[in-house]
């Protein structure tokens, strides 16, 4: 009786797999009531579900615009050489095409912003306590989103951007850079440039990069091919080349069945294909790898229809293997 009611309620939204969706998720909705739900849990989920509609509804109409997701402390001035950088970034990575995200506060964020300019820059903010305004840069766009919840806002900084840029920051940018790294670690995410940007002045990432080598890696807590999901760089002018060659030839992927399906945006040759296949070999469940052109199952992309593929049987374990395979296609 539930399952049909709420079926006629979405019987005209969206295609046959949206109408499912959105009745499982009205039915799970009900069954909360069911389970005497505490209110505090209720109003977490009804604000975080609040939040993420609003958000999707504001991205929607840039879903087609690569965006980079930059991090790094609202505490530095101007004065700070990273300033200049981040600043510097913004303004290439806006000039290529891109949007860039930041949390629209102050520090490294509005030196994004002012960088890319208003027209190519989203905030991501975060209420707290204490009061932390929007830059002048995003301030009343319509552009900006607020959130409640840092778990709501790093989920939109990652599902809504194609690449990490960590610029010198704190706990805030340490999170947000562990999180990218360990989705992309996991498969979670789609593979994605992530790249540390150096201070120009002295050392800030040079340290935890080397923790990485001397304790993850060398007690194997972290595989030595893993290292291929993270890049340091020394200047914004290397972080901009980074991200936009990591795209140079690799341009998305999708899973169809157990075959991964690498979309290019060129044909490789069959030598390389062939090198490729010798050299990743490691990466296969089975088979090997073909070029080919899009799959039935990827008819509900159709503006990426004329791209050649790349497909195989991925082991899903990998994935810094992965970021390897992209590099060097990209190579």
């Amino acid at each position: 009786m539930i399952d049909k009611t709420m079926t006629e309620l979405v019987a005209q939204v969206g295609d046959e797999l949206d109408r499912r969706l959105l009745t499982e998720m009205m039915a799970a909705v009900y069954r909360l009531g069911l389970d005497h739900a505490a209110t505090g849990d209720l109003k977490i989920l009804n604000t975080a579900l609040k939040e993420l509609r609003y958000a999707f509804r504001v991205f929607r109409p840039y879903r087609h615009v690569r965006k980079v997701a930059t991090f790094g402390s609202s505490r530095v001035t101007r004065r700070h050489p990273s300033y200049d950088e981040a600043r510097e970034f913004g303004q290439r990575m806006a000039k290529a095409g891109w949007m860039v995200i930041t949390g629209a506060a102050s520090g490294i964020m509005k030196a994004g912003h002012e960088g890319a300019g208003r027209t190519a820059s989203f905030g991501l903010n975060i209420r707290l306590p204490f009061e932390q305004e929007a830059n002048p840069v995003i301030a009343k766009d319509q552009k900006l989103i607020h959130c409640k919840y840092f778990f709501t806002r790093k989920l939109l900084f990652l599902k809504e951007s194609h690449a990490t840029a960590l610029f010198p920051g704190g706990f805030g940018t340490l999170d947000e850079g562990f999180e990218s790294l360990t989705l992309v670690q996991t498969g979670k995410s789609d593979p994605r440039p992530i790249v540390f940007v150096e201070s120009p002045k002295e050392p800030f990432w040079e340290p935890l990069l080397r923790f990485f080598d001397e304790q993850l890696i060398h007690q194997g807590m972290v595989s030595a091919s893993e290292r291929a999901i993270y890049t340091v760089v020394r200047s914004a002018k290397e972080a901009a080349e980074v991200i936009l060659r990591f795209y140079s030839v690799y341009h998305s992927l999708r899973y169809v069945g157990d075959r991964l399906v690498l979309r290019l945006r060129r044909r490789l040759s069959a030598q390389v294909v062939s090198r490729l296949g010798r050299e990743f070999r490691d990466l296969l469940s089975s088979g090997a790898f073909s070029q080919g052109s899009a799959l039935p199952d990827e008819s509900d992309e159709p503006e990426l229809r004329h791209l050649p593929r790349l497909i195989f049987d991925f082991n899903r374990r990998d994935y810094g293997r992965l970021l390897e395979l992209i590099h060097r296609i990209n190579a």
